[in-house]
């Protein structure tokens, strides 16, 4: 288990793959992902639900993930919000800093994500024991540990 009791993050990305990817990745170390395509979706769902993590994608529709990067920032100047996105420019990595993101991650880097919520959703004390417990391979976009699905202990 990677944490207790479960953490809840809100992922919002345009890709439902990307999407369906990550709620099952997470939901292995048990993080709750509640996920949407877009930044409206978001803002609305922050509304009525607490989140521990948002993860954004820097591409959304309408109104892109820096912009909501910089509102949930303002919204919630304390909670970890890192992007995890396409976009791999430096330029874009500095504009997501910027714009208020804790950290930021360029897809397809699985074990940098999960290092990522690791850090910052685990107490310190837990952290190395965790990290220490990770499967090291990552393969196709999907954590493989001698060819099986793998989750700490």
């Amino acid at each position: 288990m990677l944490a207790t009791p479960p953490f809840a993050v809100l992922c919002v990305d345009d890709d439902e793959d990307s999407r369906v990817m990550l709620g099952t990745l997470l939901s292995f170390f048990d993080v709750e992902v509640k996920a949407v395509g877009n930044a409206i979706e978001a803002l609305r769902l922050i509304e009525s639900e607490c989140f521990d993590l948002y993860l954004l994608d820097a591409w959304l529709p309408a109104i892109d993930g820096f912009e909501l990067c910089r509102r949930l920032r303002m919204l919630d100047p304390i909670k970890p919000i890192l992007f995890f996105s396409g976009a791999a420019y430096e330029t874009d990595k500095q504009k997501g800093i910027q714009a208020g993101a804790t950290d930021y991650l360029v897809k397809p880097d699985i074990g940098g994500l999960l290092d990522s919520i690791t850090r910052f959703l685990l107490p310190t004390e837990r952290t190395q024991r965790v990290e220490n417990s990770l499967p090291t391979q990552y393969s196709s976009g999907f954590l493989v540990h001698d060819r099986h699905w793998a989750t700490p202990e």
